[in-house]
């Protein structure tokens, strides 16, 4: 299938996902309530959502100054803003196609800061995995902490879904995908083995170490307390722009820490389900806020506010950055070394 195509394909595929939960979610309304959605956003108090801006200015800078560590250990020192452009393009990308972005980061900051795209690549790889790490660790806080009140939600809504699917599979069929997975190992090892002194595969085994290095990173840090205190700075951040945002509305002004944690928490996994969490997002907070005593018209319209303000503050800053980033870098190659003679 051609790339192109492929692109195409996905990105029709989640942003029709997102539009089908839209649609599944409004038609359940009555034009009574529709009217209460429409009335609650006119009325919101969207002055205190340029708090929770700054503060999603601070998260997205802490995740560059954060990926920029990983660097140390490969023997590179991008500079912070070209890291923070590169953050920024790259969710901008990310909203028009899935994962794409995460690629386009790399392959940006590899043009200005001349760093191997491979190297790159792993060290996103360990970020995610620590952010997959946190998020887990959130998850399983948020449950904990007060079962008595999501613990039904993880059950409908996650456990007894994942539970059906699994259990679906039969022995065979794990069996089969076990093999498959052997035998998927194995070929690539062998090809690996087969075609070790062509140019193609040098260049594969090059790539596959730069990966691993990127990796690896991690591990090798020096200021390994630096990079948790970003990793637990950037994910107070997040919460705190959740719990601001309840004060946008007299409804939810009420809510607590426990409420901003659930949002943040399966709010997370809304974002990763559809395009740029179009739909997901915003079903997932309504069903959480239900379970707080929030009716399902407010819950919903303060999903909208709250990804709407997300999403602006990505395009904005996304496009800030591609607009950015190439002035930056030719200011910075326009300006004399410090041991070269003036320009006369």
């Amino acid at each position: 299938m051609p790339k192109t195509l492929k692109t195409i394909i996905q990105f029709a595929v989640f942003l029709g996902l997102g539009i089908l939960i839209i649609w599944w979610t409004v038609r359940g309304f009555s034009s009574q309530q529709l009217l209460e959605i429409k009335e609650a956003m006119r009325h919101a108090n969207y002055w205190l959502l340029i708090p929770t801006m700054i503060l999603g200015i601070g998260s997205h800078w802490v995740r560059a100054v954060r990926w920029r560590l990983l660097f140390t250990p490969l023997g590179y020192n991008p500079s912070k803003r070209n890291t923070f452009f590169a953050v920024m393009i790259g969710y901008l990308l990310n909203l028009a196609v899935p994962r794409l972005g995460e690629v386009a980061r790399c392959g940006v900051l590899s043009r200005y800061e001349h760093i191997p795209v491979d190297k790159l690549v792993g060290t996103m790889i360990a970020e995610r995995g620590m952010d997959l790490v946190c998020l887990m660790l959130l998850l399983v806080a948020t449950v904990l902490i007060q079962v008595d009140v999501v613990g039904a939600f993880v059950s409908d809504y996650i456990w007894i879904p994942l539970s059906g699917k699994f259990t679906g599979i039969s022995l065979t069929s794990w069996i089969m995908i076990v093999l498959g997975a052997l035998l998927f190992v194995l070929i690539i090892a062998w090809l690996l083995r087969r075609f070790k002194s062509t140019k193609a595969g040098i260049s594969f085994r090059k790539l596959l170490r730069g990966i691993a290095e990127g990796i690896l990173s991690i591990g090798k840090l020096k200021d390994k307390g630096w990079f948790l205190f970003y990793t637990a700075l950037m994910w107070l951040l997040y919460f705190s722009q959740v719990y601001i945002a309840f004060w946008c509305l007299d409804d939810t002004v009420g809510l607590g820490v426990k409420a901003a944690m659930s949002i943040l928490a399966f709010g997370s996994i809304g974002m990763i389900a559809t395009q740029g969490g179009i739909g997901a997002y915003q079903y997932i907070v309504q069903q959480i806020l239900v379970l707080y005593g929030i009716s399902a018209t407010i819950g919903f319209a303060f999903g909208w506010i709250i990804w709407l303000a997300q999403t602006a503050l990505m395009i904005v800053l996304g496009f800030g950055s591609m607009i950015a980033i190439p002035l930056y870098n030719k200011q910075q190659d326009a300006k004399p070394a410090p041991n070269d003679p003036p320009a006369q």
